[in-house]
């Protein structure tokens, strides 16, 4: 697929006036985060990698999102969404319960951990979880239904879309702190947002120099 923002950096934005410093240093963190495990075992950790290349490939033009790493943060900070649904423990639990679960039940089909196997049987596993098919006794009462739906699919996306490389992808100019939006209509468009190309990249090139 073409690039619907060429040109454009979100990041051009951290010495304007749309971020405060407490933005920059948010964002500064996320950078920075490690790439290696500190809640995940490595094994865990390229699970997760490797269920990520799923729900949000990624174009081969531009550095990844680390995905598995901004997860394995959340859950090393202990960082909860205030609440959970029935029959689903808490983020840390439900993680490590799943992830043994899922290589519980690639072992079952195809005597190999869920990081081993072929694309296709990585996709037909995690189908077949999003459907509630996979009742392994590894998922300790947890459906593994509801782990897909609120955990590796919600914690996966929002992992992806947190970081300024999704942000650039999209058009989305960050935070709103402290310049904040004013046109807010879906076919509104603040003077200083990325232009998506429409087919006229060169006018989004030029008109994305001077986002700011």
């Amino acid at each position: 697929m073409p690039d619907p923002y060429p040109g454009y950096d979100v990041l051009s934005k951290r010495n304007t006036p749309s971020w405060n410093d407490k933005t920059r240093e948010v964002i500064d963190r996320r950078l920075s985060l490690p790439r290696s495990p500190r809640f995940f075992s490595e094994p865990e950790f390229a699970t997760v990698e490797a269920i990520a290349a799923h729900i949000v490939p990624q174009p081969k033009h531009r550095p990844p999102v680390p995905v598995a790493a901004l997860v394995d943060d959340k859950l090393f900070e202990d960082v909860s969404d205030g609440y959970r649904m029935t029959g689903l423990p808490r983020e840390r639990e439900a993680w490590r319960r799943g992830l043994l679960a899922l290589n519980a039940e690639a072992e079952a089909a195809h005597q190999q951990s869920f990081r081993h196997l072929a694309g296709p049987q990585q996709h037909d596993l995690l189908k077949r979880m999003e459907q509630g098919e996979l009742k392994s006794d590894a998922w300790g009462g947890m459906p593994s239904k509801l782990f897909w739906k609120e955990r590796l699919l919600t914690d996966i996306v929002h992992a992806y879309f947190s970081h300024p490389t999704a942000w650039s992808e999209i058009g989305w100019g960050g935070p709103a702190s402290p310049r904040g939006y004013v046109r807010l209509g879906y076919d509104e468009r603040d003077s200083w947002e990325a232009v998506e190309a429409h087919g006229d990249p060169d006018y989004a090139r030029r008109k994305n120099r001077h986002v700011g």
